[in-house]
């Protein structure tokens, strides 16, 4: 695997697989109600993260980014993956029609691409995944965990102490 860690919470990938691998180790630390607000820009790896995340859980459907029908689920795993992409709303009220508010901090995991401009309006407890390129080298990625609220720093410890722990592993 390619995946570095660079830091408490912080990672290197340097392809889609080790995005999706993350994805996956991040799977096993996630229980119902987790939130995770994936930022960075068009085609960063949200969605390969997503997969990731998905595969992890134990669901073995396709997972496309939902830009057009806003959320997917993917409840064939060990619980229940909603995903939500949220880069075509322009205002706050529009959450309302994504069924969002169903689903957000109860039932199963919710993962929200481009959910950065309405984190006020949706919740005060999540991890957010910051995915930027490494300006360097095009297929590279860095993944930073931001932790907002006490259950989001202990998920992030989590997922951390299980990236080390594979990252030894490996070594």
């Amino acid at each position: 695997m390619g995946l570095r860690r660079e830091g408490l919470g912080a990672y290197r990938s340097q392809c889609q697989q080790d995005t999706e691998r993350l994805g996956e180790l991040m799977a096993d630390e996630l229980a119902e109600g987790d939130v995770l607000i994936l930022t960075g820009g068009l085609g960063v790896g949200k969605t390969h993260l997503t997969k990731g995340v998905a595969r992890g859980l134990g669901d073995e459907h396709p997972v496309t980014s939902p830009t057009f029908a806003l959320m997917a689920v993917h409840d064939g795993g060990r619980i229940p993956l909603f995903h939500f992409d949220l880069y075509r709303l322009e205002h706050a009220y529009e959450l309302e029609d994504t069924g969002i508010y169903d689903v957000l901090g109860y039932e199963g995991v919710c993962m929200l691409e481009w959910g950065e401009q309405f984190q006020d309006e949706l919740t005060d407890e999540y991890l957010s995944v910051v995915i930027s390129r490494v300006a360097d080298a095009p297929d590279e990625r860095t993944i930073v965990l931001e932790p907002h609220g006490e259950r989001a720093q202990e998920l992030a410890a989590q997922i951390d102490r299980a990236v080390k722990a594979e990252l030894e592993q490996e070594a």
